[in-house]
């Protein structure tokens, strides 16, 4: 029976994918197959995750995911693993709404009845920890959430880490599992979170300096009533949809993979970087990523022209973020240089040097997702909207059977909404 826990933290910031990264490493080194899991809506951690696990990284969150569904991701993709790895979100109870409200790390961790090794930032950090530790395991207390032990990060070296160690357990707090010292720009960043690792070379990890064997303070994964999933009605069997998929286009949720697949359709995915033509299709998927960072490459792809042809044939388009963006005029970068593109809607895409959006969506027949962009939509286009929210945000445009937003949408959460975007 595989092993589980959720690495979470006391704010963003304080290191959680780094340790988290550094203790997989860890678990590897000792010849343990690793079953990398997501809090929240990220796609870039999860990259780093399944880079060091080798295999892919599954997203779950009570909000957007789903309670039933996030619980039976995690069983079901953490069968042959043995121990599954849970990286929070945000701090430890920053969630939709709320203090530990859904779509936070502790709502996921009580749900799941995932013991939690809470990461702190212990720079320049002495006898502090013990009452910022106990606050936070007092707040679990009430939320029904065990904090297992307690990971330093950027501590000082084994001395200052010991010495954590020391007041934690005067005040008979939970334990310091072990440390990581500064590891400046091991991990790199830039707008929207982490640089996504080289598959060939990868990012080296920093190294995880254990005080006991963080396994004795782990659970066995529980059991649910119910493990099935799915079943039953076959939405999209024979439908082909080809999916652009390169370093421009690569947010893609495995899950959403997975569910396509479920019901019946059959995937072909081609890189617009590359020039590569659209496979023979019934619908077309242009997921987001960074367009804007090879938009000289997009430009000059013969591609363009064939996903222009593909929208003006009136089969189903399914565009997210990035993937509109290529279907507007033109990309225009931070420094004002414009890069023509497929030009189905004569809207601008303008790079901002600071975050445009950011939150949950939902439409109002159910399907749930995120939006997270750094550009912004300029001049007149298309008029009609892809979608209608539940909450304020941006409705996207529609064109014929192109439906484009900033919004990445998460199938499972409403299977015939879902599916009616490849119809």
């Amino acid at each position: 029976m595989s092993q589980a826990v959720m690495v979470a933290g006391t704010h963003s910031g304080c290191g959680k994918t780094t340790v988290t990264l550094a203790l997989m490493c860890w678990f590897r080194q000792r010849g343990l197959t690793i079953a990398p899991f997501k809090a929240g809506p990220d796609f870039l951690d999860p990259m780093h995750l399944a880079h060091v696990a080798d295999r892919p990284c599954y997203n779950l969150d009570t909000w957007m995911v789903g309670r039933q569904e996030s619980r039976i991701l995690l069983h079901r993709q953490s069968g042959d693993a043995d121990v599954a790895v849970v990286e929070g979100v945000m701090g430890l109870f920053d969630g939709q709404q709320g203090v530990g409200g859904p779509g936070s790390s502790a709502d996921l961790a009580c749900l799941l009845r995932l013991p939690v090794w809470l990461v702190i930032d212990a720079g320049g950090m002495a006898g502090t920890v013990a009452p910022l530790v106990a606050g936070l395991v007092e707040e679990c207390v009430r939320q029904s959430v065990r904090v297992a032990g307690i990971i330093a990060n950027r501590a000082g070296g084994e001395g200052h880490a010991r010495m954590l160690a020391g007041f934690l357990r005067e005040r008979h707090l939970p334990p310091l599992i072990g440390w990581l010292g500064h590891a400046k720009d091991c991990l790199a960043e830039r707008y929207l979170g982490l640089v996504p690792p080289d598959k060939e070379r990868g990012p080296k990890y920093p190294t995880f300096q254990p005080l006991v064997d963080p396994l004795l303070l782990s659970d066995a994964l529980p059991t649910i009533a119910n493990q099935a999933q799915g079943g039953g009605r076959r939405r999209l069997k024979g439908l082909h949809i080809a999916i652009a998929q390169d370093e421009a286009f690569r947010f893609l949720y495995p899950a959403n993979l997975d569910w396509l697949r479920e019901q019946g359709a059959a995937l072909s995915f081609f890189s617009p970087i590359a020039g590569e033509s659209i496979p023979q299709a019934d619908a077309l998927w242009l997921p987001g990523g960074y367009p804007e960072l090879y938009a000289e490459s997009l430009s000059r792809s013969r591609t363009l022209r064939s996903i222009s042809a593909f929208c003006d044939s009136g089969r189903p388009v399914l565009a997210e973020c990035g993937g509109m963006m290529v279907l507007g005029r033109c990309i225009v970068d931070v420094e004002g240089r414009q890069y023509p593109m497929a030009g189905v809607s004569t809207h601008r895409y303008c790079m901002r040097p600071r975050l445009v959006d950011l939150g949950y969506r939902q439409t109002w027949d159910g399907l749930r997702g995120h939006a997270f962009h750094y550009a912004q939509r300029e001049g007149e286009g298309r008029d009609a909207p892809a979608y209608e929210l539940v909450q304020d945000g941006d409705q996207g445009w529609r064109y014929k059977g192109v439906r484009a937003s900033w919004n990445h949408w998460y199938f499972p959460s409403a299977p015939e909404t879902a599916a009616g975007l490849f119809q």
